[in-house]
């Protein structure tokens, strides 16, 4: 029986945390799901303390790095809807899959508006995607209620917190040449090339761990270097300079400060969210 979601879990090394990651998805209190957990050659012997489950899958073999990890798991996943969860993340609460789920049936019902919002063209396949809990700080992280092409210039739900339908996949995987922002590029050919429709849904799907490669000094600087060759390919001239414009006027440096700083992120994710709400 093909499960409706496949939730693909890489690591290395990871130890204990990948134990914890799984742990929470099996506690879920819908059960129709596979795990995929591509290992890319650990020898802290976390694998071994994976829990006995016919839903879990593991497959071990070198990768170049996360983006290959998730594609080499990709080609073996068989779920309606791919879930990327990171070692050291977890699902928000036991009832995450199963108010998903029930989101997602509820969008495609004919003749129904859905539980999610602003689904755009299911024919190009769909992007359900939610909120995530910043383990930092403790707050929460709201995704914009909608993706035109300012919100996804400026900024995309973690892939933590988003379901992709798997025929996303099967026509094009993550590009591995880009390091850090593979997921960030993918969503946009989803969306803006292939024509995919994105709902949000008011739900919070992961708790966050953060403090990765990404979030590094040397992360950031890769990051907005592969932002700015990504976004000549999706976006024209024009809109670039404008967004450019608008995150300058609007002191984005000094709020990306706020949203990330440990006294100032409840404050500043109280307001966003507060706007966000207003828009859903």
């Amino acid at each position: 029986m093909t499960p409706f979601f496949s939730i693909i879990v890489v690591c290395f090394n990871a130890g204990d945390k990948l134990i914890s990651t799984v742990k929470s998805i099996l506690c879920q209190t819908c059960g129709d799901f596979e795990i995929i957990v591509k290992d890319a050659g650990s020898k802290d012997g976390s694998t071994q303390k994976l829990p006995s489950d016919a839903r879990i899958r593991l497959y071990a073999g070198k990768d170049a790095g996360i983006y290959d990890g998730m594609n080499q798991a990709l080609s073996r996943a068989e779920g309606r809807y791919v879930y990327f969860l990171n070692c050291g993340d977890s699902l928000h609460d036991p009832q995450v899959l199963e108010k998903v789920k029930a989101a997602i049936l509820s969008a495609a019902a004919p003749g129904s508006a859905g539980a999610a919002q602003g689904a755009g063209n299911p024919e190009g396949g769909m992007i359900f995607y939610g909120d995530v809990i910043e383990m930092r700080t403790g707050q929460r992280v709201a995704a914009n209620p909608e993706m035109d092409h300012f919100a996804m210039y400026r900024y995309l739900p973690c892939h933590q917190a988003c379901f992709y339908d798997r025929a996303l996949f099967l026509e094009r995987q993550f590009n591995i040449e880009l390091k850090v922002r593979a997921d960030y590029e993918h969503f946009l050919w989803c969306i803006i090339r292939k024509k995919a429709g994105a709902a949000a849904m008011p739900l919070v799907i992961a708790d966050y761990e953060g403090g990765g490669y990404s979030e590094s000094e040397e992360g950031r600087r890769l990051s907005g270097k592969e932002h700015r060759e990504i976004a000549k390919e999706y976006f024209t001239a024009s809109e670039r300079f404008l967004y450019r414009l608008y995150l300058i006027v609007s002191l984005q440096p000094l709020r990306e400060k706020l949203a990330n700083g440990r006294y100032t992120a409840a404050v500043y994710d109280r307001i966003k969210n507060a706007v966000y709400e207003r828009r859903r």
